[in-house]
């Protein structure tokens, strides 16, 4: 098994992660130049829009509003991450790596835009709502199947089942560590509560999500404004320590920005998963009048994941000086930050709040595969046996080491970005004509644009739902 691990690790660290931070850089780049910095210049549209929400009885259609889609993606982005990935960014590429990853975040945003816009597009009408994706557009817009079953089966691999199995074994651990539970019993006790919300479908989990990761979100970002604010005095000092330390000589010397550099990516693309084509799933499921109108809005989520609770770990880790402690690292190092700041009740916090961050991610990680289940086949027997085997690796998780299980879950994560970023590459000129097509009709004075498949006659053969 270890040789497995070793093998594992070599072709996700030697290969497939170099190629898959150039594509996702150069493909936010690309977009914000494309979009003219889409991600920027309407940052009051898009939080205008998250309030409007547009939930209603369509005949005997309960759809899902534009706040629960963003909450099911959002779900998904903000998990342990959002904790340990951060702290472990501080380790090894110093604070400095915070300043690349808030970069990251601010160009990766318009990546979001462009893969939700287009799966709004292409999305199709399923029983009870809306389906759609990376799988969906390969299909429709690219016309290769084959692609969007590969991509299935990777999301699914890499979403439903891999991921899910590191979200439970971080809760059990964080329970058995703040309450001395034993993991058999927090993991059977996850993973009943994980089958009783997935079997009750996507409307089940987009209301469970709307809840938890407004709370969730909310809470931790109400601590670190504690922390920030008791120790207000100091943030010029912490401000100019992430961005001397991402271009400071002594690191230059050192090696240290390459380190900050590449570790600030790294950790900002895969927490806010900008363009690796999660997201888009969750954007898809939403009941929207015009396409951008949800890719604004999925864009706002890279955002709230990294500027805002990526932001708030490592300003508390960062004032509490034990960054560069190399005893801890990863989720000690925030518990061992937010006792400094709080006390004892730190460690209890974090607890608390890992349950909320992964079992919210949990949930969101579920529909994921659920949505690329139903793009292979529509069997329903296969959804619900998907179902059972996530609860059965919920379990497994909670209770098995999952070095192997991680090592693997990077390499098939890799592939489906790339696939993701391909098709996003090829496709993006809708992307951008709805966006010019949006913001004329708000030029205009209309203040909620409609879009409709008869403008654009080039592929209206394969737009369903407009």
């Amino acid at each position: 098994m270890n040789e497995i691990t070793q093998i594992l690790n070599c072709i996700n660290n030697n290969f497939l992660t170099y190629i898959l931070i150039v594509m996702l850089l150069g493909c936010a780049i690309w977009f914000s130049f494309k979009t003219h910095f889409v991600q920027f210049r309407y940052v009051k549209e898009m939080i205008r829009l998250l309030g409007d929400s547009t939930a209603k009885i369509n005949g005997h259609e309960k759809h899902i509003s534009s706040f629960e889609a963003f909450a099911i993606s959002l779900a998904s982005r903000v998990g342990t991450g959002n904790l340990a990935g951060v702290a472990l960014a501080i380790t090894v590429g110093g604070p400095g790596a915070i300043f690349w990853m808030w970069v990251i975040a601010l160009l990766g945003a318009s990546s979001a835009f462009v893969e939700s816009t287009l799966a709004q597009l292409f999305k199709i009408r399923s029983k009870h709502s809306y389906i759609g994706g990376p799988a969906y557009y390969m299909e429709k817009g690219l016309k290769k199947r084959w692609m969007g079953i590969t991509f299935a089966v990777l999301i699914t691999v890499t979403f439903g089942f891999a991921f899910n199995s590191v979200q439970s074994n971080t809760m059990s651990a964080a329970l058995h560590n703040a309450f001395h539970i034993d993991p058999l019993y927090s993991g059977i006790a996850i993973s009943l509560l994980t089958l009783a919300i997935i079997f009750g479908g996507v409307h089940s989990i987009a209301r469970v999500s709307s809840v938890i990761v407004p709370v969730m979100a909310i809470g931790y970002i109400i601590l670190a404004l504690f922390i920030i604010i008791t120790n207000i005095y100091r943030l010029p000092e912490v401000i100019e320590l992430i961005i001397g330390n991402a271009f400071g000589w002594h690191q230059a010397l050192g090696g240290g920005i390459g380190a900050a550099l590449m570790q600030g990516i790294k950790r900002g693309l895969f927490s806010n998963e900008a363009g690796m084509g999660s997201a888009p799933n969750a954007a898809a499921t939403a009941h929207v009048t015009h396409p951008v109108k949800q890719g604004l809005i999925q864009a706002l989520g890279v955002f709230t994941d990294t500027l805002l609770i990526c932001s708030c770990t490592a300003f508390i880790i960062l004032f509490s000086n034990l960054y560069g402690n190399n005893d801890m690292d990863g989720i000690e190092l925030t518990q061992a930050a937010l006792n400094s700041e709080v006390g004892s009740i730190g460690t209890i916090y974090v607890a608390v709040a890992i349950l909320f961050f992964a079992y919210s991610s949990i949930l969101g990680n579920y529909y994921y595969g659920e949505a690329n289940i139903r793009f292979i086949t529509k069997k329903q027997w296969t959804v619900n046996l998907y179902r059972i085997l996530v609860g059965g690796m919920v379990l497994l998780g909670s209770l098995a080491s999952l070095e192997t299980v991680w090592s693997l879950a990077d390499i098939t994560m890799a592939l489906m970005a790339i696939c993701n970023l391909i098709a996003i590459l090829l496709l993006g000129k809708y992307a951008f004509r709805l966006l010019d097509n949006y913001m004329e009709q708000k030029r205009n004075g209309i203040k909620s644009p409609s879009f409709y498949k008869e403008q654009m006659k080039d592929i209206e053969q394969d737009i369903e739902c407009w």
